[in-house]
């Protein structure tokens, strides 16, 4: 006796569920310039890897004679797949299900998504669009009730956090739940123009007396200044393709040790135009960007977070082949001072590289904190106490290049100066407590009000001071660790990433890792 009437039973309603919210509404997400959620997914992913799961999910409506009349399928896909060979959990909202809102949605097919990435330790990629969570409140008038919110699976959110890589693409309109899903991230992206995030939306908004548009509300330059997403890209296909990069720095959760690329760029390799990239003139700055090109891999730097906490960059990079979390100064940008948004930045970013081990390697030059009266009602202080702490906890190797300023508390945090300093200067060093452009207005004010000719004092005491910066005398007591040629940076810090290297593996977890 065949069991031929049940499987053709699965694939009629295995065609169903691939139909999504039907051609009209499959047209209209085309037409939006958005693809759907099956075909970004396959989009995504390795041809032919993926494996669904509770591909036949959603709401039934029978006959009298018991037979499927209509199947409207969930509007969560997800299940298993590959990218470049590699095993992960996917899920993607389908918008063209009630806007991928929650109320039409079976909330347990993306808890289980989370729980899968948990438990299997596979990095989770979530492609997101629409609500994600609760009802509206027409669904109020299907449930003849209310009910006291929560939202489900968010202890696998937070714990994948700390376990797992969490990639989020924000890929249409997308507000409440589905926003908290996107920021819950270790890296989000966006895609310009068509892709908008906001707690609620513009019919929500209008409430409070705001009239405005989805792009208005929450574009994506609204959200990639904010901090709230990491990366913006003009089209899909981009935003998978930064997506898949950042993925391939890091190990499959975090305890594994973060995975060595084929590396053709040679570690002795020697860079002779360093030696002239900081200019003489500290007046003047320069580009670090030009020094993490020609000091890491080639084609390796992976920024993140540009136009967020500016004064600071942070970006995944190799190093030999060997993966490392760069942090570097930004001397273009309020001269590459602290911010509170810098700050905020930072302690996100040595978070995530103590999560999945990956050696830090920072390229100092800070001024110290930004000042004035902006400074001091963003709280650039406290900020910046958060992330001089989380370098404090940090336990992954440190290495620290100083390239010109260390200056007060903020350039103190170029490591924690209690464990082993794998610390290099470049002659172009300068440090201290204060630059000396303020310290000599603050040490000496009544001195220089009080001359005859204060300009001419005000010289006297910068070309004495001047002479004692000299990074010289600090090497002579032992307080910097050795001055390098910055044409050698390369061969030193590739040196770095190899003896690390056996370092790297770690469990449990000591750091939690909070969005």
């Amino acid at each position: 006796m065949s069991w031929k009437p049940e499987l053709e039973e699965l694939e009629r309603r295995k065609a169903l569920a691939r139909e999504m919210g039907g051609p009209e509404k499959v047209a209209r997400q085309h037409n939006a310039g958005r693809r759907t959620a099956r075909e970004r997914i396959d989009a995504f992913l390795d041809p032919g890897s993926f494996r669904e799961i509770g591909s036949i999910t959603g709401a039934a409506v029978y006959g009298e004679d018991g037979a499927l009349e209509s199947f409207m399928p969930a509007n969560f896909i997800f299940g298993r797949g590959k990218v470049s060979g590699r095993s992960i959990i996917v899920g993607a909202d389908d918008f063209t299900v009630r806007g991928g809102a929650g109320d039409a949605g079976i909330y347990q097919k993306q808890v289980l998504s989370e729980q899968a990435a948990l438990e299997l330790r596979l990095p989770l990629v979530r492609l997101i669009e629409g609500t994600g969570g609760g009802g509206s409140v027409k669904s109020l008038l299907d449930y003849g009730r209310s009910y006291v919110p929560f939202n489900p699976g968010w202890e696998h959110v937070v714990a994948n956090l700390e376990t797992v890589p969490v990639i989020s693409l924000v890929l249409g309109p997308t507000a409440g739940y589905g926003a908290a899903r996107a920021v819950a991230s270790h890296y989000s992206v966006m895609v310009r123009d068509l892709s908008q995030m906001f707690v609620a939306g513009p019919p929500v908004v209008a409430g409070v007396g705001e009239n405005v548009t989805k792009e208005e509300l929450g574009g994506a330059g609204i959200q990639i200044a904010a901090g709230a997403i990491d990366d913006a890209f003009a089209t899909e296909d981009d935003a998978m393709t930064a997506a898949r990069w950042f993925l391939s720095f890091l190990p499959n959760s975090s305890g594994d040790q973060p995975p060595r690329a084929p590396c053709t760029d040679a570690p002795t390799r020697i860079d002779e135009t360093l030696r002239e990239i900081v200019p003489r003139d500290k007046r003047f700055s320069y580009d670090m960007r030009a020094i993490l090109t020609r000091v890491l891999d080639k084609d390796s730097v992976f920024e993140m977070g540009r136009y967020f906490g500016a004064s600071v960059i942070t970006a995944l990079a190799r190093l030999d082949g060997f993966p490392v979390a760069v942090l570097a100064s930004n001397p273009q940008v309020y001269g590459g001072g602290w911010t509170s948004e810098a700050a905020q930045k930072i302690t996100r970013f040595v978070d995530f590289a103590e999560t999945f081990r990956l050696p830090v390697v920072h390229f100092v030059d800070v001024p110290g904190f930004v000042i004035g009266k902006n400074a001091e009602r963003a709280g650039t202080i406290r900020h910046g106490a958060r992330a001089l702490s989380a370098i404090y906890q940090a336990s992954v190797p440190w290495a620290s290049i100083i390239v010109r300023r260390a200056f007060g508390v903020a350039g103190a945090a170029m490591s924690n100066h209690t464990r082993y300093r794998y610390r290099y200067a470049w002659p172009s060093g300068v440090w201290g407590s204060l630059p000396l452009e303020g310290g000599v207005e603050a040490a000496f004010k009544s001195a220089i009000a009080e001359a005859d000719d204060p300009e001419a004092l005000r010289k006297s005491i910068k070309a004495q001071l001047s002479a004692l910066e000299s990074p010289f005398r600090s090497a002579e007591a032992f307080l910097v660790e050795e001055i390098i040629d910055p044409a050698e940076t390369r061969v030193l810090l590739c040196e770095f990433a190899e003896l690390t290297a056996p370092l790297l593996t770690r469990s449990p977890a000591q750091t939690r890792y909070r969005p």
